[in-house]
């Protein structure tokens, strides 16, 4: 009865870190691919308002054909009206060797109401560059876009 208590006892000490919560905060390019998910997360839920909250104070938008959107012109963009959303998902990400500038890039989508007030949906490519402020927090620095073809119908 002994040896059977030593075993599963045994058993269970090997056993246990394959169960365990793992500790480890995300790093490197998981970091950013976590980052790039709690963003547009954020953004899925409060709109507008979540996507500025991301940026760094010195942070710039590149806009789709046109100049460079400074905090302050971020922040003045229209809110949202109802129906609008965006959403993205990352293809890659990548961090620098000091660990405290990365980038990430992929795909978008972004639905909003035309002049005429009907939702139109368009489709395009992103990058966004992240910079570990001074804080320890992960602020976007440059985000920039450029629609592209519906994916569905692109040949």
């Amino acid at each position: 009865m002994n040896r059977v208590k030593i075993t599963l006892l045994l058993l269970l000490f090997f056993a246990a870190p394959a169960f365990a919560k793992k500790d480890k905060s995300a790093q490197g390019s998981d970091l950013l691919i976590q980052l790039e998910a709690e963003f547009a997360a954020d953004v899925a839920q409060h709109g507008h308002a979540a996507f500025v909250t991301h940026f760094a104070e010195d942070g710039v938008e590149v806009v789709d054909g046109g100049g460079f959107d400074t905090m302050d012109a971020i922040r003045k963009q229209p809110a949202w009206v109802e129906g609008t959303t965006l959403t993205w998902t990352p293809i890659k990400a990548e961090m620098s060797a000091s660990g405290d500038l990365g980038y990430t890039y992929g795909n978008y989508v972004f639905t909003a109401k035309n002049k005429e007030g009907k939702l139109v949906t368009s489709y395009g490519k992103y990058t966004s560059i992240w910079k570990k402020q001074k804080d320890g927090q992960w602020k976007v620095v440059v985000d920039m876009g450029n629609t592209s073809p519906d994916p569905k119908t692109a040949k």
